[in-house]
């Protein structure tokens, strides 16, 4: 029962509910223990006696105990519901409150179909156990307790002969949840495998049948669901291998019973109606026995359910607030962001980030330039703390990163991701997500900055149409504008733009980056990009080689001297005459016409744009 101690919390508030419920059943069982003893008053008293006149009365009073005992069933099931519907209610909050705090690092491994299971699956089994099978289980052993003891006071010496197999049932019954345990867990586990292929297959079903994968896709869930078919063949095997033993050991106490209790009769040791009473009342313990089975199978269910539960209540939260943590105030915040030789690196790999060093003063534009895992993003998420730096530290306006509330430090910086994300809800909503309480004005500025106005008022609702599930039926460049707008109504103090403008073409670039140089004015802003032009107009250009600064300055002077950005630079403009020139790269404005280089034609190709 160690899982359901650790899950008190949940349930324990509801007891009233527990108790009433354990209450109802109790008194309903013990009223079941009635039946036996009119039986042995009806035909020991009435029959044998021949006192028909008491007939009525004894079925009136028959009546009112099946009345009070189905009264009384029905309390329990109505407590028993409450309590399970109220500890799913809190174990769901629970674990979504929790899901919601748990680092990046987390879910760097987490799969979406487990996690759903978790909250949908197990949570269900636990919500029928702890409401109804607890109060079952302990049912169980009360009707085995009085049972045993209104069999004991008819007549103790067959009561020990009918019960002989009792301790046999009851070793193999733990026999049997010691070997079905682990077959539960691994069918929940294969479960949560094949929950996260259906959500896979759903979430990429676009990429699925551009590549014509569609048989595949078939394939690989019918492995998950053969997986899933094999548990369940293998509980079955144990169940089968266990319950036989266990029919056939209740069976023969009931053999032993009519045996021995006919010759108790035969030799007037015992009445007609005594011995009926006692046949019915061995089924009240044989019964329960018998159905051991039945209750394991619920707990075993459940205890893995609970297991997988709290795996996720208990898992370790890597980034979270100090004691005393400060609360960042956005008038009085500058923006002013140093790297002190910051080192990092994802778990046991290789360093993403080493000795990165900047200082970047209020209202600055630092621009990030490098090749995949460079670790451009890895800098961007050691300032949002989505991990911890290794070495090193992270300051805003002086203050550690780690000494500042989170939330407080999320809400000052607005990031805008080359993966955008859109929620299934309208434009509208989707804008203001990131800001409580915003007015339709803002709403509309901050489209219009994101040059998302004009197509956003083309569509039948306008702002009130509702976008699909992670923004279907929107364009990627209409999507990151969008994304665009949710990051610019925040008026952020620290902007974050993680190639924000890669889904849309040059000349909405050149909209989208005069929009951001308004917005950038006395705010410190990162660019990460893979385009020269979204980075020349930065204040500081680093250049990443594997975690590594190996350039940096302005845009004028990496050109003017050999490096990794002069060769990034003739790359993109190769077709230039005069790429070697850093006044012609400034003479020329994205967007606008080259002079005398019809048809350029523009090839986006692993991460960089080639004219």
């Amino acid at each position: 029962m160690e899982v359901f101690k650790q899950l008190k919390e949940f349930y324990w508030v509801e007891k009233k509910y527990l108790v009433s419920s354990i209450l109802c059943l109790m008194a309903a069982t013990a009223l079941g223990l009635v039946y036996p003893n009119m039986l042995r008053i009806l035909i020991d008293d009435v029959i044998m006696k021949n006192r028909f006149e008491l007939v009525p009365a004894l079925s009136l009073s028959l009546v009112g105990v099946i009345a009070l005992k189905s009264t009384l069933q029905f309390f329990h099931g109505f407590f028993g519901g409450r309590l399970g519907n109220r500890v799913a209610y809190r174990l769901r909050n629970a674990c979504y409150d929790k899901l919601q705090y748990l680092s990046f690092r987390y879910y760097d491994n987490a799969k979406t179909g487990d996690l759903m299971s978790r909250l949908t699956a197990d949570l269900e089994a636990l919500r029928n156990f702890i409401g109804f099978g607890f109060a079952q289980i302990l049912n169980m052993i009360l009707m085995v307790i009085f049972g045993g003891i209104m069999m004991l006071s008819i007549n103790w010496q067959l009561t020990l002969l009918t019960l002989v197999t009792i301790p046999l049932l009851s070793f193999t019954a733990l026999r049997l949840e010691k070997s079905i345990h682990p077959a539960f867990r691994e069918m929940r586990l294969a479960m949560s495998r094949l929950t996260t292929a259906v959500q896979e297959n759903i979430t990429g079903v676009r990429t699925v049948k551009s590549f014509a994968r569609e048989s595949h896709e078939v394939n690989k869930f019918a492995e998950k669901s053969n997986d899933y078919q094999e548990n369940q063949i293998s509980v079955s095997r144990v169940w089968g291998r266990y319950f036989p033993i266990m029919e056939l050991l209740a069976n023969i106490s009931a053999v032993i019973l009519l045996i021995s209790g006919g010759i108790f009769v035969i030799h007037d040791k015992l009445s007609i109606g005594e011995f009926v009473a006692f046949f019915s009342l061995t089924w009240y313990i044989i019964g329960p026995m018998w159905g051991i089975g039945f209750h394991i199978n619920n707990y075993t269910q459940s205890k893995a359910s609970g297991e997988r539960m709290l795996e996720l209540l208990n898992e370790y939260v890597h980034v979270k607030n100090v004691e005393h943590p400060v609360v960042l105030s956005g008038d009085a915040m500058k923006g002013h962001v140093r790297y002190d030789n910051v080192s990092f690196g994802y778990g046991d790999g290789p360093m993403a980030l080493t000795n990165f060093a900047l200082d970047a003063a209020p209202g600055k534009v630092i621009g990030l330039l490098g090749g995949t895992g460079s670790g451009k993003s890895t800098v961007i998420q050691l300032l949002m703390r989505a991990y911890d730096v290794k070495q090193g530290k992270v300051t805003i306006d002086g203050i550690d990163v780690r000494e500042l509330d989170i939330e407080s430090l999320r809400g000052a910086i607005a990031p805008v991701f080359q993966e955008t994300f859109l929620f299934s809800a309208s434009i509208r909503n989707n804008i203001a997500y990131g800001m409580k309480d915003a007015t339709m004005e803002q709403i509309v500025k901050a489209a219009k900055l994101a040059k998302a106005h004009d197509f956003i008022m083309e569509l039948p609702l306008g702002y009130d149409t509702v976008v699909g599930e992670r923004g279907m039926g929107l364009s990627g460049g209409q999507k990151q504008r969008i994304s665009i707008a949710r990051a610019l109504i925040r008026n952020p103090r620290i902007l974050i733009l993680d190639d924000a403008t890669s889904a849309v073409d040059m000349e909405t670039e050149h909209e989208i980056q005069a929009g951001f140089r308004e917005l950038m004015a006395g705010r410190t802003t990162f660019v990460i990009a893979h385009r020269i032009s979204s980075l020349r107009h930065a204040d500081e250009i680093i250049v990443l080689d594997n975690g590594r600064i190996v350039q940096r300055g302005t845009h004028e002077q990496l050109l003017a001297v050999n490096g990794t950005y002069r060769d990034v630079y003739r790359i993109q403009y190769a077709d230039r005459p005069d790429n070697d020139s850093a006044t012609a790269a400034d003479a020329w404005i994205p967007g606008e016409p080259e002079r005398g280089f019809a048809g350029q034609k523009q090839v986006q190709s692993e991460g960089r744009l080639y004219h």
